[in-house]
């Protein structure tokens, strides 16, 4: 009698004490997102202190992330994402490329997505606004070395994802873009999100910048939208430049017809809008970047 009371006194006792380690680890899973075992290794090397171990986890996902990208920084990257962010009088469009759709629809590449589309948007906007229109291209190395709200830079945060998600992914190229505010800037992602934010995902992007008397949201988006579908290299000048025979073949936005009504051209839809379009960018994943249309303003990496 006397020995299982003392036997069940100590199994009480232990209670607890498991008890607390359980939560500990069932916490730090939820949080971090890592693997049973790695989870009980760091709390068992940091003698359970929560926040130590979860620096633990992190510094070693971070050395196997960039493990793993030395190894995988061969490999094909055909999919990925175009991205999208406007505040106020400041946009920036994102490309970044993985290897396969699978990975491309992840949420740990999403929320890398997120955070190169916000790096990008602040650098942008402390970009000296010297002209109506301001445009920044950024090659992957300028944006690898952006750093995250979080103080790392954005190729840690790459490489931290790489290591999540086991493919190359590639930061391919940033554009930021900021107008005066006499000026409207506007953007769309297409295919249209199914639950639109302030930063969009999908296979193409576009800006466009006009000058009116008054904001004019829906024109501006569907203007976007005809960027994206007719593919204009420039917007043309009707001092200077002729309509070509086969519209089909027009690369002056001008002159084309106009997508949501093929019956007038967008240089009649711009007459009877009394609004002039100042400039446009498009993003396309994966397009050859040797055939963009030239732009103006613009700062690129050496």
């Amino acid at each position: 009698m006397i020995l299982r009371q003392f036997f069940r006194s100590i199994h009480t006792n232990y209670v607890p004490c498991y008890t607390s380690k359980k939560t500990l680890l069932s916490k730090l899973r939820k949080k971090t997102g890592y693997t049973f075992v790695n989870c009980k290794k760091a709390l068992e090397l940091s003698d359970n202190d929560i926040v130590k171990a979860e620096q633990w986890l992190r510094e070693q996902a971070q050395a196997q992330g960039w493990s793993q990208a030395i190894k995988l920084k061969s490999r094909e990257t055909s999919q990925g994402l175009i991205a999208m962010i406007i505040n106020n009088n400041h946009g920036a469009l994102v490309e970044i490329n993985c290897e396969t759709d699978f990975v491309a629809r992840n949420k740990k590449f999403y929320d890398l997505t997120e955070i190169v589309l916000a790096a990008v948007l602040k650098h942008g906007m402390t970009i000296e606004q010297d002209s109506l229109i301001k445009k920044t291209v950024l090659c992957a190395e300028a944006i690898n070395k952006l750093y995250a709200d979080d103080g790392k830079s954005l190729s840690d945060h790459s490489a931290l994802t790489i290591g999540r998600v086991g493919e190359n992914i590639n930061i391919r190229r940033a554009l930021c873009m900021s107008v005066q505010p006499s000026v409207y800037l506007y953007g769309c992602i297409h295919p249209t999100p199914v639950n639109p934010v302030s930063s969009s995902f999908g296979r193409y992007g576009a800006f466009v910048v006009l000058q009116s008397d008054k904001e004019k949201e829906i024109l501006g988006t569907q203007l976007c939208q005809h960027v994206i579908g007719m593919n204009p290299t420039k917007i043309g000048d009707a001092k200077v430049d002729q309509p070509l025979d086969n519209v089909d073949d027009e690369p002056a936005m001008l002159y084309q017809e106009f997508l949501f009504n093929p019956a007038v051209s967008i240089q009649q839809l711009l007459q009877s809008e009394q609004t002039e379009i100042l400039d446009f960018v498009r993003f396309e994943m994966g397009e050859t970047l040797e055939d963009k249309q030239e732009l103006n303003s613009v700062e690129t990496c050496g």
